[in-house]
């Protein structure tokens, strides 16, 4: 018999008879088989196209010592085995990777940002005077008598803004927590 010329894309090649014939006499019997031995719908038809790429390397060696579905249903027990193994050795590999880190890095930089703009929202409403002081006292940690040799103001007004300034603020923050729920959200995560 001579082979018949085939052609995929570009490229031509021969298939053997015997092949063609094979694959269209029995393709239904090893779907069916394949589908039989418990594989999901998703992946019986590339087992089943695995089945025959192995019929077509080694169909010259078939004797005929068996019926040819009997062979067939060889190669795809086989093949399906073989799936079945690398599955199974794939997701022992994605078991044993230790899991990355949790994406905090973010969380916290989302988090930084809340409160910044939390905080500029609150120390907007205080006067320039009382804002000035709030942040020189409570974020840069200055005393009330540096405070007062820097801005040139007496002590006692210092602690003056200062109380007027914790006690807005106290109350922006009360205002804000009962607009959005009660609660700091970067302060939970």
């Amino acid at each position: 018999m001579q082979p018949t010329p085939s052609s995929v894309g570009d490229r031509t090649f021969t298939v053997a008879p015997e092949f063609e014939a094979v694959y269209r006499k029995h393709h239904a019997f090893v779907w069916r088989c394949v589908r039989r031995m418990g594989v999901p719908d998703s992946e019986v038809d590339d087992l089943v196209q695995e089945v025959f790429v192995v019929v077509h390397d080694r169909l010259r060696d078939f004797a005929g010592q068996s019926a040819i579905t009997t062979w067939l249903f060889g190669i795809a027990f086989r093949v399906i085995s073989h799936h079945r193994r690398s599955a199974q050795a794939r997701v022992r590999r994605e078991q044993q990777v230790e899991p990355g880190r949790p994406p905090t890095e973010p969380d916290r930089r989302l988090s930084r940002a809340q409160a910044v703009n939390v905080l500029d929202e609150m120390l907007d409403r205080l006067d320039d005077d009382q804002r000035n002081t709030f942040v020189m006292a409570e974020v840069v940690k200055m005393t009330a008598p540096e405070i007062a040799e820097l801005t040139g103001a007496k002590l006692n007004t210092v602690y003056s803004r200062l109380r007027l300034a914790r006690r807005a603020f106290d109350e922006s923050l009360q205002a804000w927590l009962a607009e959005h729920g009660g609660e700091l959200p970067w302060m939970t995560t």
